[in-house]
């Protein structure tokens, strides 16, 4: 597997830069993980909208699906060039109805309800989801295929029921809203520190941070984390790519 991070911010994206999105890719097959603002742009850097398989949206805060409708577009302006290559299933919760309703599009692109307690076989994923302490419904992702494991937590606090579910992860791609020492529980999401036990305890391979804060020094959370965990800790930028 492969996985390339086209946007790392939360809330908003940086000048120039996306909010969360991540491309995942193994034996040709091409998965995109959220769709936040600025997305589509700099994901065409790496691949073409037509060119994807499907896309798994965690929640719909807009820093995650922001770029929903522009890829509609997308997918709709290439059509008419002769460019379609079909309908784009998109795997989502159907806990927001009305967010769930908004996705599938014309013949271009078609929702897919996912449940935590189902498993779905996507190219050559499998994919089980996670609930996350979020203040809305939200859900973490593990992905497997030919023995190897991501584990994105998407938006969270940190949950016990963690570290069963992305138990031995090769990479753990967490979210670090938040600097160690800071109350980020009450807003549904996680320090440097709670990156770095989660990593820890679910002993994982590699830990990357993500969903960054917009103020301090980012290097920091790279420094708290380690304090915790003794892994390789990796601070998320555009267009990092990450052999899994």
């Amino acid at each position: 597997m492969k996985l390339t991070v086209i946007g790392q911010w939360g809330g908003y994206p940086k000048a120039g830069e996306a909010s969360s999105g991540y491309l995942l890719e193994h034996n040709g097959f091409k998965l995109l993980m959220d769709c936040g603002s600025g997305v589509l742009s700099h994901l065409q850097h790496h691949v073409e909208a037509t060119n994807l398989d499907a896309v798994l949206l965690s929640h719909y805060h807009p820093d995650h699906v922001a770029d929903i409708g522009v890829l509609q577009h997308a997918l709709l302006i290439q059509y008419f060039l002769g460019k379609n290559n079909g309908t784009l299933p998109v795997y989502a919760h159907g806990e927001d109805r009305r967010g769930y309703d908004t996705i599938t599009y014309k013949d271009l692109m078609k929702a897919h309800e996912y449940k935590e307690d189902t498993t779905l076989s996507i190219g050559p994923f499998e994919v089980s989801f996670v609930k996350t302490k979020h203040p809305v419904p939200c859900y973490g992702m593990r992905f497997e295929a030919d023995g190897k494991s991501l584990f994105y937590t998407a938006d969270s606090a940190f949950k016990e029921s963690f570290v069963p579910f992305g138990k031995d992860s090769d990479v753990l791609l967490c979210e670090c809203n938040f600097y160690g020492g800071m109350d980020a529980s009450n807003a549904g999401h996680m320090t440097s520190l709670d990156a770095g036990k989660l990593a820890r305890e679910t002993n994982a391979g590699k830990l990357v941070l993500t969903h960054l804060p917009h103020f301090g020094d980012l290097g920091q959370l790279v420094t708290e984390a380690k304090s915790i965990y003794k892994g390789e800790v990796l601070l998320a930028e555009k267009d990092m790519e990450v052999d899994i």
